[in-house]
């Protein structure tokens, strides 16, 4: 029988694709490979370098369990630092001989004969591997159409945040910021106070709560670093975030459906109060009021962009856009809005997106495709992370993934889960794990009951919004409506019974093939 050239192919070199390896060398698993398409570790902390950029949570929730950083400059720190981490722990547990720089795969194909994945990259060179973790990462790719006609026509500097060009000088230059998501957020204080005008285009207001943000001294840091210190803080996050999941998808169907509504209208008039404090022109205050509720769209921390429009040099848009011209854009009045430069902070293509999942890419048992599914069927995977019909394949960020946390939690969940029955099928001497259909249906049954408040929230509370939380189906599959510590429990300890472990010459104990011996 062919033995593929790897036990296990890593595909991503972010913040998931290290988590995975580490685990797999925790277990003595050391034939793995990482590919990554770039150069480096620290996935879109390596492609993302705007200026602001930063976490939008506190740094003890944005590290691993197993590499906790007692050392953050900053509560939330700054891209730089995080990269740097990311890095660092690559470094330590040596990852970087694993690595394969340069290297994008294109299509992920199962030979059922073999038992293991043939995976083509953008080269035509073939590689094998018994075990895939697809660590590709939430935010996917940036969209580099943002939906508006003419952006290519465009003759001045086009700035984007994963490809900022730091060479281009902003001083004294007329910028157009369009959008007002995170890295708008990020970016528009930033560059204010060095540009001769900025004009932002806001297609809907965010909601930019105070940032409790401050630099972290050496004192409080050796604090933090003290044995046991770092756990307690992660956990006493993990609580708060386990009891507010419990809220919006325990709570009884009729009395969330009375509350959510008023849930948003006492907190968009807390805002509108908190509003009055820190913008100083009316019309401009009254245009930055979300129409929705505070969790209808991500909302940001910052202490920084909503003064930035007391700025003399800084003004609201919120004409819609018609088209990008030569010399600017133009706004559905006709106006034409000169510009030497527009940053375009238009957003990704995301995991939660069917559309990110394309017609052969990832082709598994019999012929099954997983793009052709998920735009057929809706996206869906057994613990967030495995597909039936795709052997020996995990997801680190897959449908109904986030949990609240901050990513590396996420990660740490969904790899875990992958490795412990990777190590199963090992400890086994069988090559092949593949969930089983029945357990993948209730798995994802339990989901979309537990996904009810949710829906009602997005769908009828704050109807029409666009939001990256609602995907085209108008489902929410970026968010996990479970348990944190259950979903922990359930990687730590998965369930053995939901997959079927066998030998490549073995045939799939399927469903249909079970109902069709009880038939005989």
């Amino acid at each position: 029988m062919t033995r593929p050239e790897h036990s296990v192919v890593i595909i991503g070199a972010g913040p998931g694709g290290i988590c995975a390896a580490v685990q797999l060398r925790q277990r003595g698993i050391d034939d793995f490979v990482i590919l990554e398409q770039a150069n480096e570790f620290g996935g879109s902390w390596r492609d993302n370098h705007y200026p602001g950029l930063g976490v939008d949570v506190p740094g003890f929730t944005y590290q691993y369990s197993f590499a906790r950083n007692p050392g953050w400059s900053r509560l939330f720190p700054k891209g730089r630092e995080v990269y740097e981490y990311h890095r660092e722990v690559a470094r330590t547990f040596g990852l970087y001989e694993h690595a394969r720089w340069g290297v994008r795969v294109d299509r992920e194909e199962w030979d059922d004969d073999a038992g293991f994945w043939r995976l083509t990259c953008a080269d035509g060179t073939q590689i094998t591997a018994r075990f895939v973790i697809s660590a590709i990462g939430a935010y996917i790719r940036a969209k580099d159409d943002p939906g508006i006609p003419g952006y290519l026509d465009f003759d001045g500097e086009v700035l984007r945040p994963n490809s900022w060009n730091h060479d281009y000088e902003l001083a004294g230059k007329r910028v157009a910021v369009i959008g007002t998501g995170a890295s708008s957020v990020q970016i528009t204080p930033s560059i204010a106070p060095q540009v001769g005008s900025l004009e932002v285009f806001q297609r809907t207001p965010v909601w930019a709560l105070p940032k409790p943000d401050f630099a972290m001294p050496p004192r409080v840091q050796r604090v933090v670093g003290m044995p046991g210190v770092g756990s307690v803080l992660s956990g006493v996050a993990n609580v708060v975030v386990e009891a507010a999941l419990r809220v919006v998808y325990q709570t009884p169907r009729p009395l969330f459906r009375f509350a959510a509504p008023w849930f948003d209208r006492i907190a968009r008039r807390l805002y509108s109060g908190y509003l009055a404090t820190v913008v100083t022109d009316r019309s401009t205050r009254e245009r930055l009021k979300p129409g929705y509720g505070p969790l209808g769209k991500r909302p940001t921390l910052s202490n920084s962009f909503l003064q930035a429009f007391n700025r003399q040099n800084v003004t609201l848009v919120d004409d819609a856009i018609e088209r990008i011209v030569s010399e600017g854009i133009v706004t559905r009045d006709g106006e034409l809005h000169r510009f030497d430069a527009i940053v375009l902070a238009t957003g990704y293509h995301l995991f939660s997106d069917p559309e990110s999942y394309v017609e052969g890419a990832v082709v598994g048992r019999a012929g099954f495709d997983l793009g052709r599914f998920y735009n057929d069927e809706r996206l869906q995977a057994y613990q967030s992370v495995s597909v039936p019909k795709l052997p020996n394949r995990w997801m680190l960020v897959g449908p109904y993934s986030w949990i609240g946390t901050g990513w590396h939690e996420l990660v740490e969940i969904s790899s875990t889960h992958a490795v412990n029955i990777i190590t199963e099928a090992l400890s086994r001497g069988r090559e092949i794990a593949e969930v089983r259909d029945q357990a993948h249906r209730d798995y994802h049954a339990m989901i979309r009951r537990n996904d009810q408040n949710i829906d009602y929230y997005f769908n009828t509370v704050n109807q029409g919004l666009r939001t990256y939380y609602v995907n085209s189906a108008g489902d929410m599959p970026y968010i996990r409506p479970t348990s944190l510590f259950q979903a922990r429990h359930d990687s730590r300890k998965p369930d053995l019974d939901a997959y079927e472990f066998r030998s490549p010459l073995s045939a799939p104990n399927t469903d249909e093939a079970l109902t069709a011996e009880a038939s005989a």
